[in-house]
């Protein structure tokens, strides 16, 4: 992540987009500050849920986030990611992100599927053939109320308050420098 950093900086011309207005910039900016709270949203859902559900990892969590998606919390991430790419930078970062994205999440989330496969068995693998692992398809929102796959209590922002703060601070460098 560090070295990443020192490259955008140094190479900002190269990753960031440079138009400042028209339909098409503003439009981004506005999904990628949607995909930006949807994630965030996702990733608080998810991590209240669990901590309240899983019965200290003795239980396999099949509601809330995980009705939609096996992954939520990774779900989310890739909608965070998805939203400062769209806000920022140029559409070939986009592929780069979800190169670096799949190089980095999916053998850990692999590894998390082989350690609930062991514990849960054939109860995990049903889920599975019910459950896309990152992607929701599109009928689980029309199947399930928004209250019902994506749960939240506000004691829950708790535990994301460390994703939250650097987002708001983000969002907030973001529109100062702009301006």
């Amino acid at each position: 992540m560090g070295i990443a950093l020192v490259l955008v900086v140094v190479f900002r011309g190269v990753f960031f987009r440079q138009g400042n207005s028209g339909w098409l910039e503003n439009s981004l900016r506005v999904i990628g500050l949607l995909s930006l709270f949807l994630g965030q949203l996702i990733r608080v859902s998810a991590r209240g849920y669990k901590a309240e559900h899983s019965k200290n990892s003795h239980a396999l969590i099949e509601g809330g986030p995980y009705k939609i998606v096996r992954n939520p919390m990774y779900l989310g991430i890739l909608l965070i990611g998805f939203g400062v790419a769209f806000m920022l930078f140029n559409w070939w970062v986009v592929s780069l992100f979800l190169l670096i994205f799949a190089l980095r999440y999916l053998p850990l989330i692999l590894s998390e599927e082989k350690k609930l496969r062991n514990v849960f068995g054939e109860t995990y693998d049903a889920y599975c053939r019910r459950v896309p692992r990152i992607i929701p398809r599109l009928s689980s929102f029309i199947k399930t109320s928004v209250k019902e796959y994506l749960p939240i209590k506000p004691a829950w922002f708790k535990k994301e308050i460390n994703s939250i703060i650097p987002l708001l601070i983000l969002i907030l460098l973001f529109f100062l420098w702009r301006r």
